[in-house]
């Protein structure tokens, strides 16, 4: 049985398609298909408060292509979500149902708490008893969950994210409330681990030196920004060979990460390579399940 996620974000829209795996009544996931668009939603939100006719177009095209994807993976179900860029547009909602119209595939645009709540039942799978601040830095948003003993004691969402700083459009005082949102939520009388999700946090990770297969220091991280800020945006993309709608907001979004750590006093940080999408294959495997009971 394979399912579907696409995560339209403010940078990116992503498809995922995974197979769903059963060993000794254990499930698991296996991906087998992901693709990644760099959309840009956020570009024209955070400018001009709504989407544009252009992006609608753009949207339109890739949601067909994911759809023709899907139906060549003969996958059983999806979910589609639309995270920052979408709910913030004035016209978010009329995108989404005519886009429905136009290619049978149904936005759902989620607010940063079911956001959050989605990334949380993937991300906790990979935590202990110790005490956790989840870090997901998206291309509009940041959301912060706090965990101790596996446990979610504390979360929120910041109008803060990489493509809103590249376009020097975050919210007034965001940086202040994040950072006093940190004092108050992390017990900085016990040692607290981070942890990274998102496309940038991924692609630092995959390019600094680590002392296990998913953990790195704050200091390497930033280590790594200072080295990548040093290249031009063009030597980003030729010389590093990241991405271009990557080059230029690896960044700020470094910035978020390194921000966030420092203010809470982690010095340390687990990446370990799941995010929104991986959050939704677990949702739909679950209502799929209920549906199943149900018969």
């Amino acid at each position: 049985m394979k399912l579907a996620a696409i995560d339209i974000g403010s940078n990116a829209a992503r498809l995922q398609i995974s197979t769903v795996l059963h060993v000794d009544d254990v499930i698991s996931f296996k991906r087998v298909e992901y693709v990644r668009f760099p959309l840009r939603l956020g570009h024209d939100v955070f400018t001009f408060g709504k989407l544009t006719p252009e992006s609608e177009a753009r949207t339109t095209k890739l949601m067909e292509v994911y759809r023709l994807l899907m139906e060549l993976h003969e996958v059983e179900d999806y979910m589609a979500c639309a995270t920052s860029a979408m709910r913030e547009s004035q016209n978010g909602h009329e995108v989404s149902a005519r886009i429905k119209q136009a290619t049978g595939i149904d936005i759902h645009i989620i607010d940063g708490q079911k956001e959050a709540e989605i990334i949380n039942n993937v991300v906790v799978q990979a935590l202990d008893e110790r005490q956790y601040l989840h870090i997901d830095v998206g291309g509009g948003s940041t959301e912060l969950n706090v965990y101790l003993n596996r446990q979610k004691v504390a979360s929120k969402s910041f109008k803060i994210g990489s493509v809103r700083l590249l376009e020097g459009k975050e919210t007034k005082g965001a940086w202040q409330k994040m950072e006093s949102w940190i004092n108050e939520n992390v017990d900085k009388s016990q040692k607290i681990m981070a942890v990274g999700t998102g496309g940038n946090i991924n692609k630092i990770f995959n390019l600094v030196t680590k002392f296990s297969d998913n953990t790195t220091t704050l200091d390497e991280i930033i280590r790594m920004k200072n080295y990548i800020a040093g290249f031009s945006l063009d030597d980003r993309i030729n010389k590093l060979r990241l991405n271009a709608d990557r080059a230029d907001v690896i960044i700020p979004a470094s910035d978020i990460y390194i921000s966030v750590m420092q203010w809470a006093g982690a010095a340390n940080i687990i990446v370990p390579d799941l995010g929104l999408r991986d959050g939704i294959i677990q949702l739909v495997y679950n209502r799929l399940l209920k549906k199943q009971s149900k018969k």
